[in-house]
């Protein structure tokens, strides 16, 4: 049952409509225009995330791939307007193991995923007339792992928010480290890039978010990374995928970029 996994007390997704649930999203807007992410901490009742890991480790530990490179912040090999040493396009390296949804059927993460009521409170947190669940098999929920001296490095997103929940925290390290609309649709900033590329941005900041927390960032202009983890605990993280038109697929090129297999 939902109402064991999701601490709907505290956070009303089943009663849409009514004041609670008006006040919850009215809060998540409010964060989400001033920092550009709202948190949902204990949101997973006390125990779940333990459970949810014990269900993906096997195949985490047996099964996941290793996502391994090198990238600039932009994921692209050149940006035409910059030389190819600008500081804006300095490498940095990105590694993680990563846990498909065709990988845990009837898992924990799966049935939150599918939870309609957690898809239409976030389509009224973000402004959208509508949510739905990603149709592709593998990329409609990923597990990612980090592990020690693994990180996962600056980049800007490509989809509009993303939405994650926290299983697991490492022993140290492991956090979440963004620079909140570092460029805009219309000013890409490059020196501003640079700047934070070097560690010399002011206003870089550093969350530390605790498992059982659901997290939805706007990291199209907001650059972001994971820092590097330390210790023998792995951090472990769901990412959810939703969109605002049914029936999303990733191409075969994209599965095999992303996982290392088109099914």
């Amino acid at each position: 049952m939902i109402e064991n996994i999701l601490d709907l007390d505290r956070y009303p997704l089943n009663r849409e409509g009514s004041a609670e649930w008006q006040q919850l999203v009215g809060e998540s807007k409010a964060a989400l225009a001033a920092n550009g992410m709202f948190n949902l901490e204990g949101f997973l009742r006390p125990g779940i995330a333990e459970k949810a890991v014990a269900e993906i480790r096997p195949v985490m530990d047996t099964r996941s791939h290793v996502h391994k490179r090198m990238h600039n912040i932009y994921f692209k090999p050149s940006i035409p307007e910059l030389s190819p040493d600008h500081p804006a396009l300095r490498k940095v390296e990105t590694i993680s193991h990563t846990v498909c949804a065709d990988q845990i059927p009837g898992s924990i993460v799966l049935l939150i995923y599918e939870y309609e009521p957690l898809v239409r409170f976030l389509a009224a947190a973000m402004d959208k007339p509508q949510l739905h669940v990603m149709q592709d098999p593998l990329a409609r929920a990923n597990v990612m792992g980090y592990r020690a001296g693994e990180a996962l490095n600056w980049h800007f997103d490509r989809s509009e928010f993303t939405t994650t929940l926290l299983l697991q925290a490492p022993d140290r390290g492991g956090d979440f480290e963004y620079r909140t609309d570092l460029r805009s649709d219309d000013n890409p900033n490059y020196d501003g890039v640079a700047k934070l590329l070097e560690g010399r941005d002011p206003e870089a900041k550093i969350l530390r978010i605790k498992a059982g927390t659901l997290n939805v960032f706007r990291g199209k202009n907001t650059a972001h990374r994971v820092t590097t983890v330390g210790g023998s605990r792995e951090r472990m993280i769901a990412v959810f995928s939703y969109y605002d038109r049914p029936g999303v697929m990733f191409t075969d090129e994209e599965r095999i970029g992303f996982y290392g297999r088109a099914a």
